[in-house]
């Protein structure tokens, strides 16, 4: 059992957990939090709508992560730096927020909420960088699993906690006040966490650098462009059982809507981060490919519990097991997952890398399963379309098979050569290859 736990106690994985609560509590505050708030105060639904269009940043953070690999803080590193830089500039933003009201002031309340979405997307992408060079190899698993479990409670904290915070105890603008004194605490513990080893890799020599040879970096790679398919396919059945599936709790198969709020989200939750727990243990032992290989046929079979729910006679017991289930392996899926981004990256421009890679791994399920899953469910009814996700499935597996030996050699450590303009393939490391 010891062996299990062991990973999460290493001195580089264990920061990673209240390090993600901070990466993950603002995106509430800029969303479904401050549309609770709207919504009490008695603003329309059209201007309600329009506070959705804050959080673009989030998709669009690749475009400025080239900065953060490039510029260096002239304290705690290239990337503690710049993740306490955008924490202390989230709390005074989001302390700012508690001035306003959604009813006297929303146009100022959503400049700020934009802005708090720019400087929680700036600290993700220094976060993200931070988390995969931080990491031995051995370690990634675990560590995208303590950092997805921080990031859940993060999110948790500045969402449903904080509408009881808000609606019992502190009211609206005070809660947002201690939100963002929050921040400046994370602040702190990112100061006391460690520096990466990776701190003498060279940032790029300058911004032209910056743009263009991470790119060019990553698309040297012979595999370069069925891992980017791998990336969009590897969890796109999971992307498609999941578009609709509270619809179809409700209307699907009848459960009420009080019902499936308690079961589809909190179980969901818990199933959610209890698998990334156990994925990053196991994954530990299997290695990345055997992981990505065995989490993925578990994440595509159990969408099969969701047929399950649609041919037998209304059971909350059928359907929480299921809920449960389905987002478990899914769990286990995104611990493989973040940990490939992770050995993905090039130590020299972790920041841009991984904020492509993470933005090109939610084009399936944006572009693909949120379109096409109405359609199908009209065309096959929701047994046979949770049938077909496990179908889905399968040409990400097969993509993954096809690059084993590739993803094998991900368990390596990458050795830190500084890559330029004029370096060859030869010169790369081995992830690189």
């Amino acid at each position: 059992m010891f062996n299990y736990i062991q990973p999460y106690l290493s001195r580089r994985v264990y920061p990673l957990l209240l390090l993600g609560v901070a990466s993950g509590l603002p995106l509430a505050l800029t969303g479904g939090t401050l549309q609770a708030w709207a919504t009490v105060e008695n603003v329309s639904l059209k201007e309600i709508g329009f506070l959705t269009l804050v959080g673009a940043a989030y998709t669009f953070k690749f475009l400025w992560a080239p900065f953060i690999d490039r510029f260096v803080p002239p304290f705690m590193g290239r990337r503690r730096g710049w993740m306490a830089i955008a924490q202390i500039a989230l709390g005074i933003t989001i302390g700012c927020m508690s001035l306003f009201s959604p009813s006297d002031n929303l146009f100022i309340l959503a400049l700020l909420a934009t802005a708090v979405a720019f400087l929680s997307a700036t600290q993700d992408i220094a976060f993200d960088a931070y988390s995969a060079e931080v990491l031995q190899p051995e370690e990634r698993a675990a560590g995208a699993a303590i950092r997805t479990l921080g990031y859940r409670i993060g999110m948790i904290v500045s969402g449903g906690l904080a509408l009881v915070i808000a609606s019992v105890w502190l009211g609206w603008a005070n809660m947002y006040l201690l939100m963002g004194l929050l921040m400046f605490g994370f602040a702190v513990l990112t100061w006391l966490a460690p520096e990466p080893d990776a701190t003498r890799v060279q940032p790029p020599r300058n911004i032209y650098d910056a743009f263009t040879v991470p790119f060019r970096e990553f698309f040297s790679r012979p595999e370069a462009w069925s891992i980017l398919a791998l990336i969009v396919f590897y969890k796109l059945g999971d992307a498609f059982a999941g578009a609709l599936s509270t619809t179809f709790l409700i209307r699907g198969a009848g459960f009420s809507p009080e019902v499936v709020g308690s079961v589809n989200k909190i179980l969901a939750v818990i199933a959610t981060i209890l698998g990334a727990l156990v994925g990053g243990s196991i994954m530990g032992k299997l290695g990345l490919y055997r992981s990505l290989m065995f989490f993925g046929i578990m994440q595509a079979v159990s969408n099969l519990a969701y047929w399950v729910v649609a041919i037998t006679p209304q059971s909350i017991p059928v359907m929480a097991l299921a809920v449960g289930l389905e987002n478990l392996c899914g769990g286990l899926g995104t611990a493989a997952f973040v940990a490939l981004l992770m050995a993905l990256c090039h130590q020299q421009f972790t920041a841009t890398q991984f904020a492509l890679l993470s933005a090109l791994s939610s084009v399936g399920r944006v572009f693909l399963a949120g379109p096409l899953t109405p359609p199908l469910v009209e065309a096959f009814g929701w047994p046979g379309f949770f049938v077909f996700t496990v179908f889905i499935a399968l040409p990400g597996l097969l993509l993954l098979w096809y690059r084993r030996k590739e993803l094998s050699r991900l368990d390596q450590p990458q050795q830190a050569d500084e890559v330029g303009p004029e370096t060859d393939e030869a010169d790369l490391p081995v992830a690189s290859r």
